[in-house]
């Protein structure tokens, strides 16, 4: 029997790297048994056997800020058009969306949203308006629309009246985690046991790590605080953030690259706090939460709307007054922390395995290749 061909668009790393990249990557490990998938993506050495079957068009990655993930883009979208034999196209992020209308005259689509970027300040009003453009290229699509938030699902109905089908992102769970794996990362820095944890692919405003080490200082935190990710995106804010680690014992260690090593650095952290102003449904929750780490939470919609308070500590957003109170809170209950840490592993194992957000996918590719009447104001998987 002759595999479907899918062509995935707008995930850009692969291996991955980030949250997108990570969602696609769990899918196509689940799925490419079944399909027969092409990834476009930046150019990488390890690209084409990173998943035996799984094929690649590779581009360079242009770093031009603000316009070098379009002209990627751009690229994609013409070598699909010009040489592309696929029976489907799964388009992920909306600031892709912009080359939908072009992509609907060749091919069926599916595309998901994983984000709302125009509500991140870190975009001049340019970007900002480029992004509410895509937004509304996404919802104006022929294609299969899904979200991976079901907040973001609500905003949908709730400004353009069109329904879109809520996929949650879906992890494997952490199975064995090998503490050692992270031992020669935290020699390296001095960092012994016990230490907060803060993980985020970019660290970047809307992560909130700012809003962490206010909080710190206000607590006179006298142990280790560690952060992992990405500090080279905006230089002003990782000044900002040395100046705010004055006086506090803070090791920035860049990012980490490989889940074995993550998770291991997260199994030996005693609280993972976790920040974030904005989201859409954080692939670091679901992967902290799965290793079973107490962990601390700003209290936006995307995060209450996947753990409760009986499974992690909430603090309100922003508020670094809040979240010293929930540290402390944290530090005097360990107990009660632990207890928390388990009932969140127990959840996310239960609510969030790739294993059944696949068969959701499958079903959807299957369903657009028959011809089935998915109504475009109401497309359920």
């Amino acid at each position: 029997m002759t595999k479907m061909k899918i062509a995935i668009f707008g995930a850009n790393y692969f291996p991955a790297k980030g949250g997108t990249s990570r969602v696609v990557e769990n899918l196509l490990r689940e799925l490419h048994v079944h399909f027969e998938f092409t990834v476009y993506c930046f150019k990488h050495p390890d690209a084409d056997t990173h998943i035996p079957g799984v094929k690649t068009i590779q581009f360079p990655e242009i770093r031009l800020k603000g316009l070098g993930v379009f002209l990627f883009y751009l690229r994609c979208c013409a070598h699909l058009m010009l040489k592309g034999k696929y029976d489907l196209v799964h388009l992920h992020k909306t600031d892709g969306a912009f080359f939908l209308p072009v992509l609907n005259l060749k091919f069926r689509t599916i595309a998901t949203a994983h984000a709302l970027p125009q509500l991140d300040d870190k975009w001049s009003w340019a970007g900002k308006f480029y992004f509410r453009l895509t937004e509304r290229l996404f919802i104006l699509s022929g294609g299969v629309l899904t979200t991976i938030s079901s907040t973001n699902a609500e905003y949908y109905f709730k400004k353009y009246k069109r329904r879109v089908a809520y996929l949650p992102n879906g992890i494997f769970a952490a199975g064995e985690v090998f503490p050692a794996l992270a031992d020669n990362l935290l020699s390296a820095h001095g960092v012994g046991p016990g230490y907060l944890l803060f993980a985020a692919r970019r660290v970047i405003p809307l992560k909130g790590c700012h809003t962490l080490l206010e909080a710190l200082k206000l607590l006179d935190f006298k142990g280790a605080l560690v952060v992992a990710g990405d500090m080279g995106h905006l230089p002003s804010y990782t000044r900002q953030l040395q100046s705010k680690a004055q006086g506090l014992d803070v090791k920035f260690i860049g990012y980490v690259e490989g889940m074995d090593k993550l998770n291991a650095l997260i199994s030996r952290a005693s609280l993972f706090v976790f920040p974030s102003e904005i989201e859409a449904m954080s692939m670091m929750l679901l992967e902290a939460g799965s290793v079973g780490t107490p962990m601390i939470c700003s209290d936006i919609p995307q995060n209450t709307a996947v753990l409760s308070e009986r499974e992690v500590l909430y603090f309100q957003s922003k508020n670094a007054d809040d979240l010293a109170e929930k540290l402390r809170r944290a530090f005097d209950h360990p107990e009660e922390m632990k207890t928390k840490a388990s009932l969140t592993k127990e959840k996310v194992e239960r609510e969030y395995l790739i294993s059944a957000v696949a068969r959701r996918y499958e079903d959807l590719y299957r369903a657009v290749m028959n011809g089935e009447n998915l109504s475009q104001n109401n497309p359920q998987p």
